[in-house]
């Protein structure tokens, strides 16, 4: 019998019940995800009725407390003059005295009620908030290993015969695969998703606020909503124009990265966005890898010093020659210390992912930062046309 043949169908035996293991695991973790989602969505709407009703409460309250302050008040007029009243007015109002107290304690019980089941739901929505985020990301995590069992394993295993070469190669393109799907899912769920949600809850709302407020209020409720709309509508032609500009494409990268930075100063407004190009960047297209690599470089300098640096001025220049692309981004952030970099996941995987983009290119990237400073990101590549 041929050994190697038999250790093959061995391991495929191994593999396909590991593949089977991974994949159960993955589905009862996305199950009790979805459970803690429908409950979490079910505490919320049960929180928005019980704030509702805590508002009722105190108005009633507020309203009681009055009513039984002038109860006593009468009452207390009688009782100093007892003798110009009558037996039954003595008695109605000593009555009435007692029942507004007795009904305004119900409503403070009441209303004691209602704020510790708010509270209580309060904590369960934040608890149950923490076991939703951790099933997403272990749900990520086991799709990452189950990817990489049932498809990427397996193919690359074909072609390279060294073991290390085959789980580092192999789990560099899933994890690339995979840190892009959760950025995109991340931006859908923290921009577009959340604008929607907003726009469900609001629109709800608005037949009570006609019916309360007037009409005003109203149409002033769904000039907001449709502002809500229109910005979702932008974010998801964001994320969309970020997975693959068409520009790139059809006209290069110089006009791009143009209509890019524009398009970012125009919906940011808080930053300026600054363009130069030099050489033969206008008059020349460079291979198409080399214009998404530069693309990508630049696209993602510009969102750190965005989110991570709050700057006020962005800096981006291109030169082509034709010997070198030099791609310079420079901003007025607060800047970054290398030491303390590791610390920073986020930021640091951004600069990783770019430094690793250039090498493909055999090219080089340096990087100047302090503290209050700023940062310029300098990009060198051969150019090849």
């Amino acid at each position: 019998m041929n050994t190697k043949k038999l250790d093959s169908v061995v391991l495929d035996e191994i593999l396909n019940k590991m593949i089977s293991t991974v994949d159960g695991s993955k589905g009862e973790i996305f199950a009790i995800g979805e459970q803690s989602r429908t409950q979490y969505e079910s505490l919320v709407e049960e929180l928005t009725l019980i704030k509702t009703q805590v508002n009722d409460v105190i108005d009633a309250g507020d309203k009681l407390e009055i009513q039984a302050r002038h109860a006593r008040k009468r009452l207390s007029e009688v009782s100093k003059n007892f003798n110009r009243f009558t037996e039954n007015e003595i008695r109605e109002a000593y009555e009435r005295a007692h029942a507004l107290q007795v009904e305004l304690t119900t409503m403070q019980h009441r209303e004691k009620q209602l704020r510790d089941r708010r509270d209580e739901l309060e904590r369960r929505l934040l608890g149950l908030q923490e076991i939703i985020e951790r099933s997403e990301a272990l749900v990520t995590q086991i799709g990452v290993v189950l990817n990489y069992l049932s498809q990427d394993l397996r193919q690359v295993g074909m072609l390279l015969e060294d073991a290390q070469a085959k789980q580092d190669f192999g789990l560099r393109i899933i994890e690339a695969q995979e840190e892009e799907r959760k950025r995109v899912s991340r931006e859908i769920h923290d921009g577009p998703a959340q604008m929607l949600a907003n726009v469900m809850m609001r629109s709800e709302l608005l037949e009570r606020i006609f019916r309360d407020r007037g009409t005003e209020e109203g149409f002033k409720e769904i000039r907001n909503l449709r502002q809500n709309v229109r910005n979702a509508l932008y974010e998801v032609r964001r994320i969309i124009y970020d997975l693959r500009p068409m520009a790139l494409d059809d006209l290069g990268l110089i006009p791009t990265l143009r209509k890019y930075l524009h398009t970012i100063e125009e919906y940011n407004g808080k930053t300026k966005m600054l363009f130069q190009s030099f050489g033969e960047a206008e008059e020349r297209r460079l291979p198409p890898r080399f214009e998404v690599a530069l693309f990508r470089l630049a696209q993602e300098a510009v969102t750190n010093a965005l989110k991570h640096a709050q700057a006020k001025e962005i800096s981006v220049k291109v030169e082509v020659t034709k010997e070198y692309v030099n791609l310079l981004i420079k901003d007025d952030g607060s800047g970054f210390d290398f030491s303390e970099l590791k610390e920073k996941k986020n930021k640091s995987f951004g600069l990783v992912g770019m430094k690793e983009r250039v090498e493909l290119l055999d090219g080089r990237m340096d990087i100047e930062s302090k503290i209050g400073g700023g940062t310029t990101i300098m990009i060198k590549v051969p150019s090849i046309f």
